[in-house]
């Protein structure tokens, strides 16, 4: 309910378009009541031959209500579309301004696909928690108890008969199979998941499959979730149409007592007899109103299992990273940072990543951090970004915590290289301005020289994710436009890996140009140019095992002169 009510705290921001809502509800619904009742008595008091006005201002008032009936009923859909629209949209920005600051670190928990289903499925299904949920409840009750208080001026006892159909049409009927729909809404939620993270998986990793010739089974595991999902819905479906028979048949059973009541009054002389056709139409009519609610605890569980799965991954993430602060980091030309006895591991895993680390990257200096695959380097500068969240420890930059400095500020101020780097759909003049708006073509040319790449043009298209890009070209870019953000922290992750010996020298001569008094933090698998750092951190198994330069650790002949041995063999 926690989240519901986040729900309806942004249905609350559009008042204006809830209150017309519920007015022109209102009146499309007691007009509508009035239209029958009034058609009623008109054919009741025309088999009397009245006199010809009073025909004439029956008639005139029944066409008066049709009129205001469907003037009303199209000002209600207008108003509660519109509040709905609205709504979603502010759903929508909320929930990505919560989402946003997880990004880096959400795919450890949540499968893609997975995710996907709750951004467009259950963003979708919160469409009918006004149209369904909100407001018609509402509208309901201010034309039942109208029309109940009307009834009662003629006859207290239809009036208690309605009341009685009331309680069997909105809270018993619906009650029950809101009860059935529970265990029914989940299952297809968790199916829509399911379906939704195969598809997204069928689709990325579908170059493989045809490679290793594993297609067919993967065809085989979509169609049955497919078929799954699509055999859920239909349950839902049955459930729903059957809530809303078995209401449709109480409400026409309830009208039928008031018939046979009517009639009996009539007889006993308790009641005019040129009432009962008004009484009788009062009842068919009053229950059309009521004929959605059967489908109101559907709607409900629906919103209310849709918004839980919607806000559960912002709302436990945010519980854990909730360490985000508003100060924003010095401006100094280097940055230094300290961490004392640091330790992380990755949510619901009970191994250590990175264990009891001490470390301080003074501010101008040059650190390569190196050791085998696995050995938590990547997950350190991760760290450092504040994707992920130390669980103990405390890292400093210029002296303030960490924790206490917004995540923007970080990433402001540092230069990022990561392993994975996205290119947009566009040209290459748009993946560059990322790094700057504000940046002229001549720059960035010059920016693509140094990094060997003189020969693509600004105009040069780029496809999704870069896949018109080599393996190289996809890192030089990414060090091209790092180079022209121009920040004071560098923390590149394997910035090299795809690219030959020769560029990387010159990639390298430009990058200590530029980073010259520069905190510069360069992970690699590589073992060159090492004799330049001001210091070499080795780690293993999520600790530092060596730290200090690379004359020092060569004479102590530890882990780094090892690896140093083993790749002169090689070579």
């Amino acid at each position: 309910m926690k989240d519901l009510a986040v729900i309806v705290k942004l249905t609350m921001t559009e008042k204006k378009d809830i209150l017309y809502s519920i007015i022109f509800g209102f009146l499309a619904g007691i007009t509508a009541v009035g239209l029958f009742a009034a058609s009623g008595y008109l054919i009741s008091k025309s088999a009397l031959i009245p006199p010809f006005y009073t025909l004439i201002i029956l008639t005139s008032a029944v066409k008066l209500l049709g009129i205001t009936k469907a003037f009303a009923r199209y000002a209600e859909r207008y108003f509660s579309h519109r509040a709905t629209f609205t709504i979603l949209s502010n759903l929508r920005v909320s929930f990505f301004n919560k989402l946003e600051p997880l990004a880096p670190g959400i795919f450890h928990k949540y499968r893609s696909g997975d995710l996907l289903a709750r951004i467009v499925g259950d963003v979708e299904t919160l469409q009918n928690f006004f149209l369904r949920v909100f407001y018609p409840p509402i509208v309901l009750g201010l034309v039942f108890i109208s029309t109940i208080l009307f009834t009662m001026f003629f006859s207290v006892y239809i009036a208690l008969v309605l009341v009685a159909g009331l309680v069997l049409t909105v809270f018993i009927i619906p009650g029950y199979f809101a009860f059935r729909q529970r265990k029914i809404d989940y299952d297809l939620r968790q199916k829509r998941g399911d379906f939704s993270t195969e598809v997204t998986e069928f689709l990325h990793g579908f170059r493989d499959l045809k490679i290793y010739q594993k297609i067919d089974e993967k065809k085989q595991t979509l169609t049955q979730s497919s078929e799954a999902y699509i055999d859920q819905q239909k349950h839902e479906n049955s459930n729903k149409l059957y809530s809303q028979s078995v209401n449709s048949f109480v409400s026409l059973i309830i009208s039928w007592l008031v018939l046979g009541l009517g009639a009996y009054l009539v007889t006993e002389g308790n009641l005019e007899g040129i009432l009962l056709a008004m009484l009788v139409m009062i009842s068919l009519t009053v229950f059309e109103d009521a004929a959605p609610m059967a489908a109101f605890p559907v709607h409900f569980q629906d919103s209310k299992r849709a918004a839980n799965r919607l806000f559960e991954a912002v709302n436990q993430e945010n519980d854990s990273n909730n360490t985000d602060g508003k100060q924003t980091i010095n401006d100094t030309q280097g940055l230094t940072i300290d961490m004392k006895a640091v330790s992380f591991s990755f949510p619901d895993e009970s191994n250590q990543t990175l264990k009891n680390l001490n470390l301080v990257l003074p501010a101008g200096s040059r650190t390569a951090i190196v050791g085998p695959s696995g050995s938590g380097k990547s997950t350190l500068l991760n760290m450092l970004l504040k994707m992920n969240v130390h669980n103990k420890g405390e890292i400093r930059m210029n002296g303030q915590s960490i924790d206490d400095i917004s995540q923007e500020s970080i990433w402001k101020n540092t230069n990022v290289v990561l392993q994975e780097n996205h290119f947009f759909f566009g040209t290459i003049r748009d993946n560059l301005l990322i790094a700057d708006d504000r940046l002229t073509d001549q720059e960035m040319t010059e920016a693509l020289a140094r990094m060997e790449l003189a020969y693509i043009s600004l105009d040069d298209d780029v496809y999704e994710k870069g896949e018109n890009l080599s393996g190289g070209e996809k890192q030089r870019l990414a060090i091209a436009r790092a180079m022209l953000k121009n920040a004071n922290l560098w923390l590149l992750d394997e910035p090299t890996s795809s690219v030959d010996a020769l560029t990387e020298k010159v990639i390298y001569d430009h990058l200590f140009t530029q980073t010259e008094n520069e905190t510069f933090v360069i992970v690699s698998h590589r073992l060159t140019n090492l004799e330049t750092m001001d210091q070499i951190i080795v780690m293993n198994q999520g600790t530092i095992i060596e730290s200090g330069t690379f004359d020092k650790l060569m004479k102590q002949k530890g882990y780094l002169y090892e690896m140093k041995q083993i790749e002169k063999d090689l070579l």
